[in-house]
């Protein structure tokens, strides 16, 4: 961006003077027109546009940001006086531009004019459906950088990081055991006193999180938003899908404390170690990889 003060300089007396008089007949532009041949040119037009768009010289005294229309500068300067001239007329919310409140009338209209093309699923937002889309394509773009982990949304990744504080602030005044997250107590409570206030309205069978509830749901539902980038084989829950990937990678991530040997997934290690308890594997229990 130029530097404000360099673009007034450029300003001579001259300029000054044509640019006040554009102003001036700004308001005189609807009514007053120069007809060549077919098409219409405002004196303003015909005088102004070439310097405008040269030229950012319509420059924001409370921040210096320039622009090359003027209008641009008015609208702009919502921002600094809070001024807000459009209002929903369903709710009285009102927004700084008319696209905001464009969008916000969809939440009354209930149009979602995203749609994700992998699971069907809408959005109001062209933003939040991008979001959306690294549940699919499993990208995981904020990573700690404390230990390398990565998350799918920042505030996951918020979250980790008191992973990373030395005490556990929150403890549960039944048992004792302590956690990171407020939040985390008063869930971690609801053990204790059975509390299950999150209910299927198909089976009635009650959760005590609403996270339990909703991938519950998708038994009923059959929805499947977790698909293999590999075959596109599709499952209802992300962890599901992260040990079928296992496949295609050759990712053996769990190592027998005893050998050498790996495996895919934690339930073939717990039979594998068996073995060397001495205790019988099941009929039935061989590992398959």
């Amino acid at each position: 961006m130029r530097d404000p003060e360099h673009c007034r300089m450029k300003h001579t007396e001259e300029q000054r003077d044509l640019i006040l008089k554009i102003e001036e007949s700004e308001e005189e532009e609807k009514h007053h027109h120069i007809k060549t041949g077919e098409k219409i040119h405002s004196q303003t037009e015909s005088i102004s546009l070439p310097k405008r768009r040269d030229n950012k010289c319509f420059i924001c005294r409370q921040c210096g940001k320039s622009f090359t229309y003027k209008r641009n500068l008015k609208v702009h300067m919502r921002v600094h006086t809070g001024e807000k001239l459009f209002t929903c007329d369903q709710c009285g919310k009102s927004f700084t531009h008319k696209k905001n409140l464009k969008v916000h009338m969809w939440i009354h209209t209930g149009e979602r004019p995203f749609t994700c093309d992998q699971c069907g699923k809408s959005f109001v937002e062209q933003g939040t459906l991008k979001t959306h889309m690294n549940i699919h394509t499993g990208e995981k773009l904020h990573e700690c950088d404390q230990c390398g982990k990565t998350f799918l949304w920042a505030s996951g990744l918020k979250k980790h990081l008191t992973v990373h504080l030395q005490e556990k602030p929150h403890s549960c005044s039944l048992c004792g055991k302590r956690f990171y997250h407020l939040q985390n107590v008063k869930v971690h409570q609801k053990i204790h006193t059975g509390e299950k206030v999150h209910v299927c309205f198909e089976c009635g069978k009650s959760f005590i999180r609403a996270a339990d509830l909703n991938r519950h749901l998708r038994i009923h539902t059959g929805e499947k938003p977790y698909k293999c980038s590999n075959c596109n084989k599709k499952f209802s829950e992300s962890g599901h899908l992260k040990k079928h990937e296992r496949i295609h990678t050759g990712e053996k991530p769990y190592k027998c404390s005893h050998c050498d040997q790996r495996f895919n997934q934690s339930a073939h290690l717990k039979t594998h170690e068996r073995i060397h308890m001495g205790e019988k594997q099941p009929v039935g229990g061989d590992i398959t990889l």
